[in-house]
């Protein structure tokens, strides 16, 4: 089965990347994009979600139930207006829980 790649969030950021293969989700409404983050990632037909940091942070209640699962990953990126630093929050989060310490982004 083969399993595609999402990208979730403003049409602006987005449109981009159907012109690479991915299948775009244009939304400017939290509720539509946290809609659509549940049936994407519940259709088990995606194996990546990528989500525009604004959208990302606006569902947070909706993305924390696939956490722990292998798949979809879902990763923030940064939109049009500039980076959040949601993406760079994370993976410091992660490096610090594996290695006890901020390694890489130690300011």
């Amino acid at each position: 089965m083969a399993k595609n790649i999402a990208v979730i969030g403003d049409a602006e950021t987005i449109k981009g990347f159907s012109a690479i293969g991915l299948d775009i989700f244009p939304c400017d409404d939290n509720e539509q994009a946290a809609h659509l983050l549940r049936n994407i990632a519940d259709g088990d037909n995606y194996a990546i979600i990528y989500l525009t940091e604004e959208v990302y942070n606006s569902v947070e209640k909706d993305r924390a139930r696939y956490d722990e699962r292998l798949t979809p990953a879902i990763i923030p990126i940064p939109g049009v207006r500039g980076s959040l630093n949601t993406g760079r929050s994370r993976l410091s989060s992660f490096v610090e829980r594996a290695v006890g310490s901020d390694i890489i982004f130690n300011d």
